[in-house]
């Protein structure tokens, strides 16, 4: 085997890794939350943690890797990502696992920014086109897998093997990677854009702390108004900064080729509608409908199972289809899928998430492998890593924004919707919020069995139709995101932008012209 294709082969691998992650960490959060008696903020952390490290690294990330060799912080982020998992995997309360899943997301920021920039620089012409589509297809694979995976491992060992089992995986790339893939790095690295970093770092940790901590507090509490006023400040910081400094972490003047910004927008949108709504669904199989962690995955295969089969056909007919019409359409789906899941009711199985599932499923994955190419196909390979470090930190951003927002929509419905449905029973009355709170806790069943049993039927209506209006509430503003993004990415997203569709002149070989960033 060439050793190109050792490096798609153990890029694939550590891809796979990381995706693999997000859904079987999904899955398993109801145990994690049972077993740690972890509150309903820490869940979002469990999740918020991990992407905000990714998010907040990624573009540090493709400055040292073209400065230090792609694949040397290639193999570190392999060992950080590793040992991350082995913390969280031994983890024995909440803060400690949150505090592993940062550490999970400093390696997979590195693997983030530099997995399409090693492909780049390894992949030329056509072949690159090949080893996207590969690439995009086992992001598609580990999806699929990821909720089955979740709920054998949960189920059949522990929710610590979800963790455990990189262990393994991670070991092997950095083995392979350390004898069979070349070193790749831009002629010109530029300098660490460190004031860009803490800015960025800070302004989005203050933004996601306001929204999960609206979902406690309220939106108006002082604390939540002070972290909103405090992420604006250090995000306008953020772009000051980079339009100033000379070598900055993101050049903003890429927001100018109108594809790039298009594919930003759609990275966030896929992230923060179908993504970010996974923990709700999740949640709501396994403790509104009562169903074990494999009964969950089975049931989410039909989701997951229909991306692969989309997945596998977009990375295909990548090489054929402009990319506006699978990004584009692709997010429509998702959104209309979304919106199709809405109208769960006390009563509702779960097959009446079905239709829903299988449109996610098929917008999710036409939008996957080809996204991937967009965000470093519009620029030269000697910008490849900060290119796919943006495009990373969008979809990264949207999770993180869209788990904490999706948290307080949640948690007010799931207030209002009790307190109606609780108003004339005065011996409940009282007590909606402390049925809310453990509506978020997984532990309602325990508060309808407390309740005076000529009640409990009644406490137990009113927790299964307040569970229901505050996840159609979440699925709709899933939706609604998805559309826009779609509708947008269809706008944006054109063909002459790409790199390979322009003049000799600006051809991927071509040294970068650096502009000034507006």
């Amino acid at each position: 085997m060439k050793r190109q294709w050792w490096t798609l082969l153990v890029v694939c691998g550590a891809t796979f890794m990381l995706l693999l992650d997000v859904t079987i960490v999904a899955v398993a959060l109801p145990d994690i939350q049972h077993s740690l008696h972890a509150s309903f903020s820490s869940l979002q952390w469990t999740t918020d943690a991990y992407a905000l490290s990714l998010a907040a690294l990624l573009l540090t990330s493709g400055s040292l890797a073209d400065q230090y060799g792609r694949r040397l912080l290639f193999v570190i982020g392999l060992a950080i990502f590793t040992a991350g998992s082995l913390l969280c995997g031994i983890a024995q309360e909440q803060v400690t696992l949150i505090v592993s899943r940062g550490v999970q997301g400093v390696g997979g920021a590195i693997l983030f920014a530099t997995s399409l920039a090693l492909l780049a620089g390894t992949f030329q012409g056509q072949q690159r086109g090949v080893a996207f589509g590969v690439w995009g297809s086992v992001a598609g694979v580990a999806t699929a897998l990821g909720p089955v995976l979740g709920g054998v491992i949960t189920s059949g060992i522990n929710w610590r093997g979800i963790f455990l089992v990189n262990l393994p995986i991670g070991i092997t790339a950095i083995v392979i990677t350390l004898r069979l893939v070349d070193e790749s790095r831009p002629p010109r690295a530029s300098r660490i854009d460190w004031l860009g970093a803490v800015t960025l770092t800070a302004g989005l940790f203050s933004l996601v702390y306001a929204l999960i901590r609206a979902s406690d507090m309220g939106w108006g509490e002082q604390g939540v108004l002070l972290c909103f006023g405090s992420a604006a400040v250090f995000l306008a910081a953020f772009v000051v900064v980079e339009s100033r400094v000379p070598e900055p972490m993101f050049d903003l003047s890429l927001l100018r080729t109108p594809t790039f910004v298009g594919g930003s927008i759609a990275a966030f949108a896929m992230n923060a509608s179908l993504f970010a709504t996974f923990i709700y669904l999740v949640l709501y199989l396994q403790n509104g409908l009562g169903h074990s962690a494999m009964g969950t995955g089975a049931r989410l295969l039909v989701s997951s199972g229909s991306t692969l089969v989309a997945a596998m056909a977009a990375g295909r007919s990548l090489n054929r289809v402009p990319t506006r019409w699978l990004i584009g359409p692709g997010l429509l789906l998702v959104g209309i899928g979304l919106l199709l899941m809405t109208g769960v009711s006390a009563d509702s199985d779960w097959t009446y998430l079905i239709p829903g599932f299988i449109v996610t499923g098929i917008g999710a994955g036409m939008v996957n492998p080809p996204l991937a190419s967009t965000a470093i196909g519009v620029v030269s390979v000697y910008r490849a890593g900060m290119a796919s470090g943006v495009n990373q930190t969008f979809r990264q951003v949207g999770i993180a924004v869209g788990i904490a927002l999706y948290g307080s929509i949640f948690s007010a419905s799931l207030h209002d919707t009790l307190r109606e449905r609780l108003a004339n029973i005065s011996a409940l009355r009282e007590r909606a919020h402390q049925i809310a709170d453990a509506i978020r806790m997984g532990t309602s069943g325990q508060v309808a069995a407390a309740a005076p049993p000529e009640l409990r039927g009644q406490a137990n209506d009113a927790i299964h139709a307040s569970f229901a209006t505050s996840l159609n509430d979440v699925l709709a503003a899933g939706g609604i995101v998805a559309l826009i993004g779609g509708v947008l990415a269809f706008a944006l997203i054109r063909s002459k932008d790409f790199v390979s569709a322009k003049a000799p002149g600006q051809s991927a070989q071509s040294p970068p012209q650096r502009t000034q960033a507006p």
